[in-house]
């Protein structure tokens, strides 16, 4: 049998935003409201964050990915003080 080669896609483009996290959710998800915008989207927090147990609380200033896909999900990357 003949292997088939692989054609690797080139990794998506994350949207780079900050915000303001408005409230906290079940199961690590928070809602995040866009700086600027009255845009809320629904976010988790990335594995470096949980990992090193950084603490996020209503009020935070945060760093966020969006997919280009989906623009209502989000990933908190970055906690600002």
């Amino acid at each position: 049998m003949k292997k088939c080669n692989k054609n690797q896609l080139p990794k998506e483009e994350h949207l780079g935003v900050t915000g303001k996290v408005i409230d906290s959710l079940p199961g690590a998800k928070f809602k995040v409201q866009i700086d600027n915008t009255d845009k809320i989207i629904v976010c988790t927090i990335s594995g470096k964050l949980r990992v090193n147990s950084i603490q996020i609380a209503e009020g935070d200033s945060v760093e966020v990915e969006i997919s280009p896909y989906d623009l209502t999900l989000g990933r908190i990357v970055w906690r600002n003080r």
